[in-house]
């Protein structure tokens, strides 16, 4: 079995990029982390707090279609602030840059994702990214109707996908019996008139979108649609227009995991986004997409696992993405060099 301390030495960047050896470093990566026993399962969402703290799953998926997994990457759960990546880029497509910035900023906040706070000189929620701006964000899909609206976010997600998806009912309905505190963010932009749409109306469809299902291969999936300039690998089919994907990678890497944004960034060095159900997905443009799944978070609301899963893949593979001393580090390059030349092991989607 690979060690991972050898890909960790940085004596060799070519090391390990062959698909085989890539599915042996993922298992002793998954091996290697799977004893961490740090964090806790979300419990402030009743629902949340069923989560199996065990669930530990890593996935990457590339831009031309193979899909590489380790662990628990089937079982399923609501996808949560993850969604807010996805639903910028839908707001972003019905009303462009300009409108969007208008309502919500794109600033880093430093606060918790749950911040009741918004920009003194502007009124506007800080970024698309935490709870305020993701329900500004949100009200701003277009719809004639709530049903029109969610139909329309919901075929956004089977695009990113490439299944149908479902919402589980029992995470919703304990979400919007227990979100008071989004409720007072959503009444406090409405009184400066950052809402599109009537409250209730925004919340709900909110809710209902953090409660959207995934597994760690669907996470993968959609980050590497984003990676893959906004088409679906698995599908070829459209998720977003290529001309937003620069907007939505910028304010992933700038405050998509939230307070830990600039050590994420210092870290791993990629554009990225967590949920409280423990998931992480990051993108690699042009390249690949990896998401992580573990329920055990840390205190900022981040998967335990996921970040030291992340800060490995990261650092072995010179994937920061201002680590000039990888000369770009075409991870996608050397697998399909790989493959020409017959190397076995590879996990097709």
């Amino acid at each position: 079995m690979t060690n991972p301390d050898d890909f960790l030495s940085g004596e060799d960047p070519q090391m390990a990029r062959s698909v085989s050896e890539l599915q042996a470093f993922l298992a002793d990566v998954h091996q290697r982390h799977a004893c961490l026993r740090e964090g806790a399962v979300a419990t402030y969402i009743p629902e949340l707090a069923k989560a199996n703290p065990d669930w530990f799953g890593i996935c990457i998926a590339t831009t031309d279609g193979r899909v590489f997994e380790i662990g628990d990457t089937q079982p399923n759960f609501t996808v949560q602030s993850i969604s807010k990546v996805f639903v910028h880029g839908l707001a972003l497509e019905d009303h462009g840059r300009d409108v969007l910035l208008s309502r919500v900023g794109v600033e880093p906040t430093g606060d918790a994702f749950n911040a009741i706070v918004l920009d003194e000189a502007s009124k506007r929620p800080y970024n698309p990214m935490v709870n305020a701006g993701a329900i500004a964000t949100t009200s701003l899909i277009k719809g004639a109707d709530p049903t029109e609206r969610l139909n329309r976010l919901l075929a956004m997600f089977r695009n990113y996908m490439g299944h149908e998806v479902v919402i589980d009912v029992a995470s919703y309905i304990s979400e919007r019996a227990t979100g008071d505190r989004n409720r007072a963010m959503a009444y406090l932009m409405r009184h400066f008139g950052m809402l599109q749409s009537e409250v209730e109306e925004s919340l709900d469809l909110y809710f209902q979108q953090c409660a959207v299902m995934v597994n760690c291969r669907d996470l993968a999936v959609m980050a590497a649609t984003l990676a893959n300039r906004g088409i679906n690998p698995m599908t070829g089919d459209r998720a977003v227009h290529a001309r937003y994907i620069r907007d939505i990678l910028s304010v992933m890497s700038s405050c998509g995991m939230y307070n830990f944004a600039g050590e994420w960034g210092y870290k791993v060095g990629l554009p990225a986004k967590s949920g409280v159900c423990g998931g992480i997905i990051a993108v690699v443009p042009d390249q690949i997409g990896i998401a992580v799944f573990s329920p055990p978070l840390d205190e900022r609301g981040n998967s335990v696992r996921g970040v030291k899963v992340f800060e490995t893949i990261s650092q072995a593979f010179g994937l920061h993405l201002f680590d000039s001393s990888r000369g770009c580090n075409h991870f996608l390059e050397n697998l399909m060099q790989a493959e020409k030349s017959g190397t076995s092991g590879v996990e097709r989607g």
